[in-house]
């Protein structure tokens, strides 16, 4: 059944950071070995940049400047991603908090 497409599809979350990024490309690289199709690739906890502003702490300002240069990895190293799911102000916890990333993931703007 894993390698039927028409019935199964792994979908791999990464962060915009360098260790989770290197993870899924090598977990890719083995699924794609044993023949097990790739849905495709969620980014998760990205940084509402309408949110930052000239007083932002320069931390969060790092940060969003770290994230954009890894989107711009991970969108020439993954072909397929699907998806986008914001940083929230707190931990994704019960439905509510899983309603909002339902609304994210399924209203961002990733091809």
């Amino acid at each position: 059944m894993l390698p039927d497409s028409q019935k199964s599809a792994f979908f791999f979350i990464t962060l915009l950071e360098s260790l989770p990024i290197a993870v899924i490309r090598r977990f890719i690289g083995w699924f794609e070995d044993f023949g097990i199709p790739i849905g495709g690739v969620i980014v998760n906890e990205i940084i509402d940049k309408s949110a930052v502003d000239d007083k932002t702490a320069e931390f969060i300002l790092n940060r969003v400047k770290m994230q954009d240069r890894y989107m711009e990895e991970v969108n020439k190293a993954f072909t397929n991603v699907c998806g986008e799911v914001p940083l929230f102000e707190r931990e994704v916890r019960g439905l509510p908090m899983d309603k909002r990333v339902t609304e994210a993931l399924f209203s961002s703007s990733s091809p």
